[in-house]
């Protein structure tokens, strides 16, 4: 018998990735377990496992193509199973652990639809009789080559596949839109004897781009978005930084400001519990959370992730600083897992690393608020009855509206930034 195996619901809210890379092929001996695929959804870079042992029947997709979850990855031919044993086995789920796989719990293997029937889709393509100059039947082809041709608008039933029993593939739509263009008459808009060259260029869009977008739409959307901005002098963070950035490296662990900041901001929401809740319409109440995972904002030459640091409240200074630096290693290396993206129950985002003094945060939605954190400069400040020269951090706090009111962000941006002020608060 053969399985379809579908692109399986991974988690965290997930509809469609993009293939990395495939590690089978067909004719492929497979053990249940082995990764088939590498996927590169919006939120991770993760292996999907193979359901059931057997042999790689057929592969659907290319690398670089948008399988949605539901869609065929693959189709594995199990040998010993027939029948009404077919039917029966075509229904059953596994659970599959696989280490580093991101894959977590029981992955959806197959459907009613998973037992093929036999059928004359192995018959030769161009044995197929015509009938009044029309096609026998449609075109074999994959949902990807499908959707391919529909958004090119072209149609596959002229196209002759080159795939496994005639099925169109999309190197065979790509190779059909590049001749038709090919026998198009020249634009007569452009003289002759100029050599036009290319005025855009297109690149497609990216799993994490695509949902940065479908993110940003969504927070905007939903929450009241309202933006607070501050200063605080932080002459002694520094201090308190050159001292321990040594003893810290000799460990290898990199100290920045930022682990001070991550500090002051979850012993801060201690006090002020609206700014670590969401709002629940749905069930008509407010969601207040008593732990306080800290997602940070990563510019990786992928686009924009945000991956969490759990309980900071209960974390040292040394501690946070190593977590986050093993934690943006992972980012620029694509190596975080879901388990890394997940729960964030307040964001923070340092675009002063890349030069930013300030900016407008958006709510990392359905959280309540965001800390952004610009370029510190140095500029005249004035201590008691003194103007003297100082170190000044710009801060930018974005909170939904709806959920915190005017009064709750100042006094909780007062308290961060006396964290920040008084850093030996923060070791002792």
């Amino acid at each position: 018998m053969r399985y379809i195996f579908n692109f399986p619901d991974i988690g965290e809210g997930l509809d469609e990735g993009t293939i990395a890379e495939w590690y089978v092929q067909k004719g492929q001996k497979i053990e249940s377990g082995q990764p088939l695929v590498n996927m590169e959804t919006d939120k991770v870079v993760t292996d999907i496992p193979s359901p059931k042992s057997g042999v790689i029947a057929a592969v659907y997709g290319k690398v670089g193509e948008t399988i949605h979850v539901g869609s065929p990855l693959v189709e594995i031919e199990i040998e010993g199973v027939d029948g009404a044993a077919a039917q029966q086995e075509a229904l059953k789920t596994e659970p599959v652990a696989e280490e580093g796989a991101g894959v977590v719990g029981t992955l959806e293997v197959a459907g009613n639809s998973a037992y093929l029937p036999s059928s004359n889709e192995g018959l030769d393509a161009k044995s197929e009789t015509r009938h009044e100059g029309k096609p026998a039947k449609k075109a074999l082809a994959t949902p990807v080559a499908r959707a391919m041709a529909r958004d090119l608008g072209v149609d596959i039933n002229k196209i002759t596949g080159t795939g496994p029993s005639g099925r169109v593939t999309t190197h065979d739509i790509e190779k059909f839109v590049s001749k038709a263009q090919k026998a198009s008459p020249p634009d007569a808009s452009i003289p002759q004897g100029i050599e036009e060259g290319p005025r855009v260029e297109y690149e497609n869009l990216s799993q994490i781009r695509k949902t940065i977008a479908k993110n940003m739409v969504q927070s905007k959307h939903n929450a009241a978005h309202m933006t607070v901005f501050d200063e605080v002098e932080v002459s002694e963070l520094m201090r308190i930084r050159e001292k321990y950035k040594p003893l810290l490296a000799a460990d290898g662990i990199k100290l920045s400001y930022l682990p001070f900041v991550l500090k002051a901001v979850a012993m801060a929401l201690k006090h002020h519990k609206t700014l670590n809740s969401q709002m629940d319409l749905d069930n008509n109440r407010m969601i207040y959370k008593k732990y306080y995972n800290i997602g940070i904002a990563v510019d990786t030459e992928d686009g924009l992730v945000v991956p969490v640091i759990r309980d900071v409240d209960r974390l040292s200074i040394s501690q946070i600083a190593s977590r986050l630096n093993d934690i943006s290693e992972k980012a620029r290396n694509r190596k975080l897992t879901l388990d890394d993206m997940k729960d964030g129950t307040f964001t923070v985002t340092n675009y002063g690393s890349i030069g930013g003094q300030f900016a407008v945060p958006v709510i990392n939605y359905p959280q309540a608020a965001i800390l952004g954190i610009g370029r510190m400069v140095t500029k005249p400040v004035v201590k008691g009855d003194d103007l003297v020269k100082g170190s000044v951090m710009p801060l930018s706090l974005s909170v939904d509206h709806r959920i915190v009111d005017g009064g709750e962000v100042a006094r909780f941006l007062n308290r961060v930034m006396a964290f920040i002020d008084d850093p030996v608060s923060l070791i002792m």
